[in-house]
C-alpha cells in the first residue's frame, strides 16, 4: 500500500468517525478504531482514536456543558481514570495479534450489548456508575473503547437522548485526556496529521448538517451496523495472523 493511499484511507476512516460522533454523541471509536488498527497497528490506532473522540467531544460540548450532570459523572470519570494504566499496561503486554483479536471481541460484543439494550440491575446507582467508569477507562486505554460502558449505564439509568450526548461528550474529553497521558500521542508525521485534522473538521461539518436530517434511530442504527463489521474484520484479521 502506498504512502498516499494510506493517507488517503486514513483520512476516510477519520471523516466517517467524526461524522457519526456528531450525528449520536459518541460512536468515532467504535466506527473507527477497527479500521485505524488495521492501518495503523493497535499502539498508534488506539492513540490517534483517543485524540480525536477527544477532541471531537471537547468541542461539541461547548454549547451543552450546563447539562452535564456533574453528581453522576464524577464516580464515573474517577473510576475511568483509576483503570486506565491497568488498560495501558495489558495492551503493552499482548503480541500484536493476540491485540487484534482481543479488540475485535471487544468491539462485536460491545455492540452487540448495546444494540440488545443490556439491562442489568448492578449497573444503576453509585456501584454501577464505578462498575461502569472503570471498565470504560480499561478499555479505552486498551482498545479505545471506553464508550458502550457508558451507554449500558445510561440505558439502565433511563437516561434521555438529550441527557446522554453532554454527559457522553464530557465523559469522553476525561477518559481521553487519561489515555492520552498513558499512551502518548500518534506518531503519524506532518502530512498524517495534517489528513487527520482536515478529515475530522469535515467529517464534523458533515454530521452537523446531516444531524438535522436523519432520524436519530437511524443514524444509531448505522453507526452499530459500522462497527459490527469493523469488530468483525478486526478480528478476523487477527485470526489469520495468529
Amino acid at each position: 500500500m502506498t504512502s498516499g493511499t494510506s493517507q488517503l484511507l486514513l483520512g476516510g476512516v477519520v471523516m466517517v468517525g467524526a461524522c457519526v460522533q456528531w450525528l449520536t454523541g459518541m460512536g468515532f471509536a467504535l466506527v473507527a478504531v477497527p479500521a485505524l488498527v488495521l492501518l495503523l497497528g493497535p499502539f498508534q490506532g488506539v492513540a490517534l482514536a483517543n485524540c480525536a473522540a477527544g477532541a471531537i467531544s471537547a468541542v461539541g460540548l461547548v454549547g451543552g456543558w450546563r447539562r452535564v450532570r456533574l453528581t453522576a459523572m464524577v464516580p464515573l470519570v474517577v473510576a475511568s481514570a483509576c483503570a486506565v494504566p491497568a488498560g495501558t499496561w495489558v495492551a503493552a503486554q499482548l503480541p500484536r495479534p493476540v491485540l487484534l483479536v482481543g479488540m475485535g471481541l471487544l468491539v462485536t460484543l460491545a455492540v452487540l450489548l448495546v444494540m440488545r439494550g443490556l439491562r442489568v440491575s448492578a449497573l444503576t446507582g453509585p456501584k454501577g456508575a464505578v462498575a461502569a467508569g472503570a471498565a470504560g477507562g480499561f478499555m479505552n486505554a486498551s482498545a479505545g473503547l471506553g464508550g458502550p460502558p457508558l451507554s449500558l449505564y445510561a440505558m439502565n439509568a433511563d437516561w434521555t437522548v438529550h441527557e446522554f450526548v453532554p454527559n457522553a461528550q464530557f465523559y469522553g474529553i476525561v477518559v481521553n485526556a487519561f489515555s492520552i497521558a498513558a499512551n502518548g500521542v500518534p506518531q503519524l508525521g506532518a502530512a498524517g496529521w495534517a489528513v487527520a485534522v482536515a478529515a475530522a473538521v469535515l467529517g464534523a461539518v458533515v454530521g452537523k448538517v446531516l444531524a438535522a436530517c436523519v432520524p436519530e434511530s437511524r443514524a444509531r442504527q448505522l453507526v452499530l451496523l459500522l462497527a459490527l463489521a469493523g469488530g468483525l474484520s478486526t478480528l478476523a484479521k487477527g485470526v489469520g495472523v495468529l
